[in-house]
């Protein structure tokens, strides 16, 4: 049976109902039909002195173009931790149009273990990202506008790019302004994802309204004839553009087809992006419930070392537990074997994976001083033999493992590892961050490429390096950076998966992202703005003669 006629098959409470299960009172929810609903950020102000549940964050290994399931991994613990009588909540991203209509399909789960209502939320949902979208071509249309009028702000150059929540390659450089009229001015333009926009950061690492309209305010839209920085605060664009963003701010409650709640709000790519939810919704999560469970985009090499580094610093929090999703299918693709004979038995192909796995954890237990347990997210393909050979290897170096089929059995496929969690969010830890604020630009980005990734240092392009002197000539050195790099790999080329011969990491290009509070450092050929493969996701999608939605997976 598909993900969809699981969901679609299962009955779901209303929200009001999951929403009793936190203590949330009917007067804190905006409902959007039955089974989705906005909560008032003042819950989280009501609870500030309330203690926080534990945190734990899921990340993965290095994925194969399909991911590896952390998500369905996550919900599949916070299942298993309602079946043992325990109190979770999900704290999750919202899916992006990109990839539902891309190469990934849906991002709710799978199986039996999904957020519902599964359709919506993998479409349109409550129109926060609709909502980003808007608020990011308002000032676009506000910078060009004010050109037409004179440029009394003297914009020599236009940083500011207009986005959209699909996927398409043809947008990322465009001639803007062709129409002939009187005053315009052409000039290149481009277009980002929204979920890797600087409104999107903005949102996801903002405390309250206020904290959000203060924020869009300093975000930086070009650069005047002296070369000095023209913020949106100056065209007077940050209160149009918080009232644009005024209900997006607040979370959504939805539930798992288990009847768990769960948070969902913001959705920033990690590859391009920085890769966690809202810190709205997070710390909102942990007052309300005693388990948060929470993920972070793609591999720990990216998402997690985002999360740490950038929300935890950000916020103030940090995770109790750090579970590490990793499956047999990606440790073969990073052991040498091809993509089309994956789902083959190959003892040796998964021995030689392992090294992205080991590498995984030790930069979560070694250099960030967290604890680590592995989960086997199963699928139908595995092995037995494949499967203990992993436990083994695991078990022999005295690292904590889990197998999780909560895909195919639900929460009771995940008891096992929500056991283990309750004891292992309890041992102590000896977090820390991989660079210091006061760290110049360039030491921080080495830190993570050798730290982490583990390349031998760091090329600069001209322009990176010219880029970097400026932000830190403007008083933006102590932010932290935000690296967009291929996920495939450790290193910035998709194509070298082993990581076998020593590597450099590339940085062509560096933006100030003043609004968001970090620099963006973009690394080898990533784009800001994703392409459909060559047969999308958005050939397989329709809907039928009664009204319902086929194909999304």
């Amino acid at each position: 049976m598909e993900d969809i006629e699981i969901a679609r098959n299962t009955k779901l409470q209303r929200i009001e109902e999951i929403a009793h299960k936190l203590n949330i009172k009917d007067e804190d929810l905006e409902c959007y039909g039955k089974y989705k609903a906005k909560i008032s950020n003042s819950v989280l102000e009501e609870l500030q002195t309330k203690k926080n549940g534990k945190l734990v964050l899921v990340t993965a290994i290095n994925p194969t173009p399909l991911g590896e399931g952390k998500t369905t991994v996550s919900i599949a613990i916070a299942d298993g931790l309602s079946k043992i009588g325990e109190k979770p909540i999900l704290a999750l991203r919202e899916p992006s149009l990109g990839p539902v209509f891309g190469i990934k399909g849906g991002a709710t789960g799978g199986g039996k273990v999904q957020v519902a209502p599964m359709e919506d939320i993998n479409l349109h949902f409550t129109g926060d990202i609709h909502a980003m979208t808007s608020a990011n071509n308002l000032l676009a249309s506000m910078i060009d506008n004010h050109i037409y009028f004179g440029n009394e702000l003297d914009f020599k150059r236009v940083t500011w790019k207009r986005c959209v929540d699909l996927n398409d390659r043809q947008l990322r450089v465009v001639d803007t302004g062709l129409s002939g009229e009187k005053n315009i001015v052409p000039r290149k333009d481009g277009f980002d994802i929204t979920v890797a926009s600087e409104i999107m950061a903005i949102l996801c690492l903002s405390e309250n309204i206020d904290d959000l309209k203060t924020k869009l305010g300093n975000i930086v839209i070009g650069y005047n004839s002296k070369e000095e920085p023209i913020y949106a605060k100056d065209l007077k664009a940050e209160g149009a553009m918080t009232v644009l963003l005024k209900d997006a701010i607040k979370p959504n409650i939805v539930q798992t087809l288990e009847h768990t709640p769960a948070i969902l709000h913001g959705g920033p790519f990690a590859n391009i992006a920085h890769g966690c939810n809202s810190i709205i919704a997070t710390k909102m999560a942990m007052k309300l419930a005693d388990y948060v469970i929470t993920e972070a985009g793609f591999g720990a090499d990216l998402g997690a070392e985002k999360f740490l580094n950038v929300k935890c610093r950000k916020a103030g929090i940090k995770p109790d537990a750090v579970v590490i999703v990793a499956t047999i299918k990606a440790l073969k693709y990073h052991g040498g074997i091809e993509k089309d004979k994956i789902q083959e038995e190959n003892l040796e192909g998964l021995k030689n994976g392992m090294s992205n796995l080991y590498q995984h954890i030790r930069n979560i237990k070694e250099k960030f001083g967290l604890n680590v347990i592995v989960a086997i997210n199963r699928y139908n393909t595995d092995t037995v033999n494949e499967i203990e050979f992993i436990q083994k290897e695991l078990e022999n170096k005295n690292i904590e493992v889990s197998l999780v089929e909560g895909w195919a059995k639900g929460g009771e496929g995940a008891i096992d590892i929500a056991q283990k969690l309750t004891k292992l969010v309890n041992k102590e830890e000896n977090f820390k961050f991989i660079y210091e604020d006061n760290d110049n630009i360039r030491t921080k980005i080495e830190k993570v490429a050798k730290e982490i990734y583990g390349a031998t240092g760091v090329q600069l392009s001209e322009e990176a390096e010219k880029e970097i002197k400026k932000i830190e000539k403007l008083g933006y050195k102590n932010l932290p950076v935000c690296i967009a790099k291929t996920q495939y790999s450790f290193s910035d080329d998709a194509k070298n998966l082993e990581c076998k011969e020593p590597f450099k990491i590339t940085i062509r290009e560096v933006n100030l992202k003043a609004g968001a509070g970090f620099v963006v450092a973009i690394a080898g050929k990533i784009m800001t703005m994703p392409g459909l493969p060559r047969v999308p996701a958005a050939e397989n999608i329709d809907i039928d003669e009664n009204g319902n939605v086929e194909g999304i997976f």
